[in-house]
């Protein structure tokens, strides 16, 4: 469905399967063609596996991996027991996909989608991630399937991804391993920090390959946001329900930001926590930690909290991205229980860095712009301390000095040097 929603946005197939069979894998054809659910036309994606092509249910596939040497079940859409053949293992699927010729960016998105399958399924197996196998037919489906996704988003470039709620379903699915409730163990793993919802559609509506291309790819999970309509894909599911069975694709331009381009725009995410029982020290390495995992901005504020006890507000601001990865950090290397999470609107201005230099070294120097004018600059303080320790000089000095240079080539170059 994924496949066929951005083929429906008007993506060339031709380049498409040309960039698949890069691949060098046999044994697949795919198919695009026109259909409609509910009323709404849109396209429909096949792969077609010859003999195997039966076994295919494109828009609720449910692959499992499993321990080296056990079968590897894929349903369709009869819920059948496995399929007996050869099995392709997790480290033959990224080797495929490394040494192929496909585009950079589409190979890393690849194997990032494939990655987080091959991690959910070993948690919820207890093997290591290495030794998750695929059936030979899931496998070869899901490697069209996923690469081709990651194809196509390399092919569109978009600045960012977004996403709603995602529908897991509700029901029981069968595989090999039984009768599974909705969603799957391997689903609820590749959804955490997703928002999600349950029980609009009585099947399983979000499988592990379909999770996983979320996990991956989207930037932020909101309904929220002023965008301008540029084209609407939509992706056609097999089975034919009560409500319409679609996959949407929407191709927007966003109109948060001034046409002027005099700032940016940026929704982000603010998660603050009050702490009574941190050593200074704990929370200097906190910071530390979190701004490297990601956080634009971390601050501590003094507090009294209760019992008259002081204390200090965390506060750290971060890309929903990286929130799920912040959230962790804030639970397990802080003292906190509990913290509170806000939407935040980020206003910023346009820096760009250049470099100074003379006889005394190299100083970098950042510019902030409104719109395309230079509105203030300033000197790294660590490149000018570190020219004051060296000269002898204060930073005053030490500044006066890395600017004079600049000045003094202007007017020699005027001069005829």
């Amino acid at each position: 469905m994924a496949l066929g929603a951005l083929v429906d946005l008007g993506l060339d197939t031709g380049i498409l399967r040309e960039e698949l069979r890069k691949l060098h894998v046999d044994g697949w054809n795919l198919e695009f063609h026109r259909d409609e659910r509910g009323g709404i036309s849109g396209t429909h994606g096949v792969v077609d596996l010859g003999e195997q092509k039966d076994h295919i249910a494109h828009d609720h596939e449910h692959h499992h991996g499993a321990p080296e040497h056990h079968h590897v079940h894929h349903d369709n859409a009869s819920g059948s027991g496995a399929h007996h053949g050869e099995h392709r293992s997790w480290k033959d699927i990224r080797t495929l996909i490394e040494d192929s010729r496909i585009t950079a960016g589409a190979k890393k998105r690849a194997l990032d989608i494939f990655t987080r399958i091959a991690r959910a399924e070993a948690e919820v197996h207890g093997v290591p991630e290495e030794d998750i196998t695929f059936h030979e037919v899931g496998a070869l489906d899901s490697i069209i399937d996923i690469v081709g996704v990651a194809i196509c988003l390399d092919m569109l470039k978009p600045d960012r991804i977004t996403c709603g709620e995602v529908e897991l379903g509700s029901g029981t699915v069968t595989c090999a391993h039984g009768v599974l409730p909705v969603p799957a163990p391997a689903t609820l793993i590749l959804c955490r920090g997703i928002p999600v919802k349950t029980g609009g559609f009585p099947k399983e509506m979000t499988t592990p390959t379909g999770a996983a291309i979320l996990a991956a790819s989207v930037d932020e999970f909101t309904t929220a946001g002023s965008f301008r309509e540029i084209k609407t894909g939509y992706g056609i599911g097999t089975r034919r329900m009560e409500k319409p069975n679609l996959l949407r694709v929407s191709l927007r331009e966003d109109t948060d930001i001034p046409p002027q381009g005099d700032w940016r725009i940026e929704e982000l995410v603010l998660l603050e926590a009050n702490i009574d029982d941190m050593s200074g020290e704990a929370l200097g390495f906190l910071m530390e930690t979190l701004f490297a995992a990601g956080a634009l901005d971390v601050t501590f504020a003094p507090a009294v909290m209760k019992k008259s006890r002081p204390g200090t507000i965390v506060s750290v601001l971060c890309p929903p991205k990286k929130l799920n990865v912040l959230r962790e950090l804030m639970f397990k290397k802080s003292a906190t229980i509990g913290f509170r999470e806000t939407e935040v609107r980020r206003l910023s201005l346009r820096r760009a860095e250049d470099t100074l230099g003379g006889e005394w070294g190299e100083a970098r120097r950042k510019t902030v712009f409104y719109g395309e004018k230079p509105l203030r600059s300033k000197l790294e303080y660590d490149d000018r301390a570190r020219i004051a320790r060296e000269q002898g000089l204060s930073l005053e000095e030490a500044e006066e000095l890395i600017l004079r240079d600049p000045l003094k080539r202007k007017k020699e170059e005027s001069h005829g040097g």
